[in-house]
């Protein structure tokens, strides 16, 4: 359609153009336009007459006015609003021609009917260019999942925006970017979490996985090798296999308990390893120490109550030593050996490591030497005697020293037949030490110091003689202890020392090895009797 009052004429609209008038017509309208007759004449009775809305702009033709309106119009009782002067001629360069009338708007007012203007339709008014309309994410629903949605890119040149929607469209592309480079943050933070969270499940899950197995299925870590250095280990009495296998890891000997406790098992000799101080290598696999523990040809074992100059000539024969060499080196090197401060009291002992070499299983290979063995021995004793309370003990039984304490428990160990006999010998020792003693008088009268002093071992002892030895270590000849231990007692006999049993005896003999206790001479004299009439009868 051209534009209105510029064009040649009025073109018809399309019937199906939502705005076309009563769609009743189906076209009539148009083909009535074309048989109007021209101004001045009569029109039909019946056809419409259309007029222009001022408001939808200048240069259009004036409206027709209602039929009481002035200005005679040939051939109808109604005239033109406003006189012929309101009249608009079109000049579309036919002169002599009659303008052609502007194409009536559908649904217009018939000429000679009331003019209602509010009831004629608008032409449509001239769009502006309208911004596209897009929904933004809501921030607070947004997932942090949701990825942003790309914002094209203008090209170079073309803008379709107008001017005055760029501020705007720059303000909200600013936020966008904003939003899509938090929403990438919040993105990026949620997989790092997430991937956080899945490398700890799964690591997590394969290591208790792991240890599970290797726990109950797999090999116990071990080290490879005989191992480098040297390293005592103290393993106690009675220990098993997992208790020794956790010693040997503790002096860092093997690398697992169960290292050590496997080798055990696979070896013939692993159930035969006996409590002991061990001299070991640091880092050895668990066979290399099980082998080590169990070849006898590495170890020398100290039976408790031997005497140490027994002691001396067991290192000289398992280190093939000429005999004496390991007597003279504790003689010379006792000072040197660790042995405590009061170890030294009296100056009568015969020999100061008497009582410290500690009965038990040491390292004694092939190249250890004397001094070395001698050492453990001490360490052991040493470490023995700490864990009990030697000097209260000692006060408590009315002792001097501690050292008294040890001698008493080799007396015990050198006179007792069993275990079960050493209390009841501790509580003789102690009445036969009481001033209030008339049994024996204050005198011990123990065949075992003589021969301790004598280097011997014999039961058939002359009493005559006995009694005329003088010798501090002969309890016939003077009243109270030796001046020291007449051998190197045992666990057992040193706490029958510390915890006699209560009893009134003084005597004892020893029968087919059992031991009986009496309380007076002649209850005695009875069980010497006998123990002579066994003898003679063997």
């Amino acid at each position: 359609m051209t534009e209105y009052g510029r064009g040649s004429g009025s073109q018809p609209w399309h019937p199906e153009d939502p705005l076309y008038g009563d769609q009743g017509y189906n076209g009539q309208q148009y083909a009535q336009q074309q048989s109007q007759p021209p101004y001045g004449q009569q029109p039909h009775p019946e056809q419409q007459q259309y007029g222009w809305d001022p408001s939808q702009g200048a240069g259009g033709p004036a409206p027709y006015a209602a039929a009481e309106q002035g200005g005679p119009y040939p051939g109808h009782s109604g005239t033109y609003a406003g006189g012929p002067s309101d009249y608009y001629e079109y000049d579309t360069g036919n002169h002599g021609y009659p303008p052609q009338q502007q194409a009536p708007y559908a649904g217009e007012q018939q000429h000679g009917q009331q003019d209602d203007r509010s009831a004629q339709p608008q032409a449509p008014a001239r769009e502006e260019p309208r911004e596209e309309w897009r929904e933004e994410p809501d921030e607070d629903k947004l997932s942090l999942f949701d990825a942003p949605a790309d914002i094209p890119s203008q090209p170079a040149g073309d803008d379709p925006e107008p001017r005055e929607g760029r501020g705007r469209g720059r303000e909200r592309r600013g936020k966008g970017k904003g939003r899509e480079k938090k929403n990438k943050r919040r993105s990026g933070t949620a997989c790092l979490l997430i991937a956080v969270v899945l490398v700890g499940v799964v690591g997590g899950g394969g290591y208790l996985a792991y240890d599970y197995w290797q726990t109950h299925f797999g090999a116990a870590p071990d080290f490879e090798g005989e191992g480098t250095g040297e390293v005592q280990v103290e393993i106690p009495k009675a220990s098993s296999l997992t208790q020794m296998g956790q010693a040997l890891q503790k002096a860092g000997v093997v690398k697992s308990v169960g290292a050590f406790t496997e080798a055990a098992g696979k070896s013939p000799k692993g159930k035969a390893i006996q409590a002991g101080t061990y001299t070991l290598r640091k880092e050895m696999s668990g066979a290399a120490a099980v082998e080590m523990m169990t070849n006898t040809a590495n170890f020398l074992t100290i039976a408790e109550g031997r005497r140490a100059v027994q002691i001396y000539g067991a290192i000289d024969e398992k280190l093939g030593l000429q005999a004496g060499t390991t007597k003279d080196i504790a003689k010379s090197q006792a000072k040197n050996l660790g042995l405590p401060e009061w170890a030294n009291t009296d100056p009568n002992i015969k020999d100061p490591l008497e009582g410290f070499l500690y009965p038990s299983q040491y390292s004694a290979g092939k190249g250890t030497k004397p001094e070395a063995i001698l050492k453990q021995m001490v360490a052991r004793a040493k470490e023995n005697y700490a864990k009990q309370d030697l000097e209260g003990k000692a006060r408590e039984l009315g002792l001097k020293s501690p050292l008294q304490l040890i001698t008493v428990a080799s007396l015990v160990n050198a006179e007792g037949m069993t275990h079960d006999d050493f209390r009841k010998m501790s509580r003789v020792v102690y009445n036969r030490l009481k001033p209030t003693n008339t049994e024996t008088n204050g005198k011990l009268e123990f065949d075992s110091t003589y021969n301790y002093l004598k280097n011997q071992s014999k039961l058939d002892l002359s009493p005559k003689q006995i009694r005329a030895y003088d010798d501090r270590y002969n309890t016939y000849f003077y009243k109270g202890l030796p001046p020291g231990p007449i051998g190197n007692p045992g666990e057992q006999a040193l706490k029958a020392a510390m915890d006699p049993e209560q009893g009134d005896w003084y005597y004892f003999v020893s029968i087919n090895e059992k031991t009986t206790f009496t309380k007076n001479l002649q209850e005695h004299q009875k069980l010497v009797d006998e123990f002579n009439k066994s003898r003679k009868t063997q």
